[in-house]
Formats: C-alpha cells, structure tokens, sequence
C-alpha cells in the first residue's frame, strides 16, 4: 500500500511538471518563461485547496499576485515569515517538481527537538509564542501534502533565514507577504535581514513585499498599535542593502483608508502595497 501511495505522488509530481512546462512562457536559454494566465488560474482553482484558503483569494488575489511576481517552474523560492503557509502552497504548486519552495519560521513549535527532525535547518529564537506555534504547524502539515513535495519548512532568525541548500543553489525569489511591519517591534535587524536576502539571491533574482500601508511620516513606529508600515521606509531599506526597485502593484489598493486605525486581520478595507524589487 505505501509503494503504491509513493508511485502515485510521483505520477502526479511528473504530470504537474508536464502541465506547468505547457503552460509556461518560452524558455530562454533553458530557462521556463513565467507561468501564463491560464496555467496560474488552473493552480488557483485546484479543487484540492482549502476552503479557508480559497477564502482569503478575495483578498489576497492570487491570480494577480502570481502574475506580478512572475513565477515559473523550477524556481528556488524563500517566503520568510511563511505563516500557516497561504502563499508557500501557492508558490509550491507553482514552482512544479522541479523548484523549491522553502518556507521560512522564526520561531519554533513548542516542542523544539520534534521540529529539528521535520526541518533540514535550525536555528531559531527561544521563547514561547502560540499563535506562530499554531501557525509553524499549519505550515508543516501542507508540507505533508503529497503535492506540495516541494514545500519546505525551515525555522531560521529572520537575520539569516537562508538555509544552506538554498544557499548552494541560489535563491530565483524571496517573499514577504504582510509582516514586515512586525519586524519593529519584534526587534528584527531589519537590515541585517534585507542584507541576507540580497545576498542569497541570484542575480536578476527577485524580492516581493506586501504590507499594510501606514501614513506618511510614520515609518515603523505603529508596527505593534496599527499594524501598518510606511511604503517609503520599506523602499528606502531595500534599496539600501542593494536592491533595485522595479514594479509596484496596486491590487491591495484602498483609498479610502485613512490608514489611522488598526490593519484588518484578513486585510479587507485595509490599504496595503505591494512591491517588487530586483538584485542586479
């Protein structure tokens, strides 16, 4: 029964692989174009997702999202600060059999020694916390998923979240999905982190951050009241660990936010941006 529940995955793995290469841009130099707009609406609509997740898509737009990053088959992905890992099983399905998708914890489940042996690397910070304990076991049970083999969850400092494999390949994109506001009053070295992330990635390899916006002249001071982050500041410390801004999307847009109250929690009615970065 389990060899015919392993020849299954990998008949599965490989039929995924065949539909993502049909479904992706033209290749150059070896390399698959990005994913095209029917190939990324078939991964969204994969009637194996979860009801919950299905449900945050009318907030999170995944189909745009997935286009604005550009994501194709066989990349090598980090999504720091992963969660229950929404964005990592998109990303997951998306990359095919032959990328990775490493999903990045900063902290760990409460039994420290049972994570290290589901976790390739460790490396985190002591200190109990449920709510990302609850989140870091969402996020391995997606990874138990036989389609989601290439989904990896990692528990690394936000200041090297990098594992060792990734570093060995080279990173094609790195993921920042609505938490970097967090990195305030969690005490990150925020550009220690953005200085690792520049340099596990391969050139031309790309950084995405969304968040919610905060007002201008605000910064990161009303990360733990508001929960919001000022675009500028997020740019300006990008930029200076070396990277090039290159897009900006407006699906997260809402102009009639004032932004002075606190970010909803699914984000609805919440004005957030999304950016895209790239290493020269």
């Amino acid at each position: 029964m389990k060899l015919t529940r392993t020849l299954i995955a990998r008949a599965v793995g490989a039929s995924l692989v065949l539909t993502l290469a049909a479904c992706a841009g033209p290749a150059a130099n070896g390399v698959p174009g990005a994913l095209n707009t029917n190939s990324i609406a078939a991964i969204v609509a994969s009637p194996d997702r979860s009801a919950a997740d299905r449900k945050l898509d009318a907030v999170r737009q995944p189909e745009k999202l997935l286009a604005f990053i550009g994501v194709r088959p066989g990349m090598q992905v980090l999504d720091l600060n992963a969660g229950g890992g929404y964005t990592s099983e998109l990303l997951a399905r998306s990359v095919g059999a032959t990328g990775r998708v490493y999903g990045q914890s900063a902290v760990p489940p409460a039994n420290a020694k049972d994570a290290a042996s589901q976790t390739d690397t460790v490396g985190f910070r002591a200190g109990p916390e449920p709510a990302r304990t609850r989140s870091f076991a969402a996020l391995l049970q997606r990874a138990r998923q036989s389609q989601l083999g290439t989904l990896e969850p990692v528990v690394l400092p936000f200041e090297s979240p990098v594992p060792d494999a990734a570093t060995r390949k080279g990173l094609d994109l790195v993921t920042f999905m609505f938490n970097y506001h967090d990195l305030g009053h969690w005490g990150v070295d925020r550009a220690s982190l953005n200085q690792a992330v520049f340099a596990g990635l391969k050139p031309g390899g790309v950084y995405v951050i969304a968040d919610h916006a905060g007002r201008v002249g605000t910064g990161i001071t009303e990360s733990n009241t508001l929960h919001r982050v000022e675009e500028a500041l997020v740019r300006q410390e990008v930029e200076a660990a070396g990277f090039r801004f290159v897009a900006a999307s407006e699906i997260y847009r809402n102009p009639a936010d004032p932004r002075d109250q606190k970010s909803a929690a699914d984000g609805q009615r919440t004005d957030g941006f999304l950016l895209k970065f790239v290493k020269p």
